[in-house]
């Protein structure tokens, strides 16, 4: 089935919806193209429809847009002690603000360089905006006399794993977010 999402004044709108487990868990966010076809496969059913009464039309159906579904059967996720780091994550982790100055961060900074061995991890690793990677390039933070806003630290907890939670996200979402953490 192709269909456009109908909205009240758009043409076409990407959306992202929230994928549970049988087990009502979150486990991720999906375009909604893949929902509706989990949901259309009797894989997934959903939970909740969009507020809004958006639509995916076809010549000869039309499904209401889902915001959240559930998978039918129960998905064993593995257990990972530590959350992988990635640069979507680090910038989350960050609130997308430079750990030097506080602006709007954009890239990633290694707090010890790894040209002087520093490691790529959570704890070595900020969001920085590019004047301030720039101006630091390869200097550690007391040639420079600078300091860190916040102690860089591996995030925990389950609701670290949906990454691509928007921070605008639907409304709807809320509660089954608010278990995970």
């Amino acid at each position: 089935m192709t269909g456009r999402l109908v909205e009240p004044g758009k043409r076409r709108v990407s959306r992202q919806v929230l994928l549970l487990n049988a087990s009502y868990e979150p486990l991720t966010t999906l375009p909604l193209r893949r929902a509706v076809l989990l949901v259309l496969r009797e894989k997934a059913e959903v939970v909740h429809g969009d507020t809004a009464g958006a639509a995916l039309r076809s010549a000869s159906v039309r499904i209401s847009v889902p915001s959240v579904i559930r998978l039918r059967r129960y998905i064993r996720v593995p257990y990972h002690r530590r959350i992988p780091l990635t640069r979507v994550a680090l910038m989350r982790r960050d609130h997308y603000r430079c750990a030097y100055c506080g602006q709007y961060a954009e890239t990633i900074d290694h707090v010890v360089p790894r040209s002087r061995g520093g490691a790529h991890t959570w704890e070595n690793c900020v969001a920085s905006c590019r004047p301030c990677n720039h101006r630091k390039a390869d200097k550690l933070l007391e040639e420079l006399g600078w300091r860190l806003r916040a102690t860089p630290t591996a995030p925990r907890g389950l609701h670290w794993r949906l990454i691509n939670v928007d921070p605008q996200r639907d409304p709807q979402w809320e509660q089954y977010l608010e278990r995970a953490a």
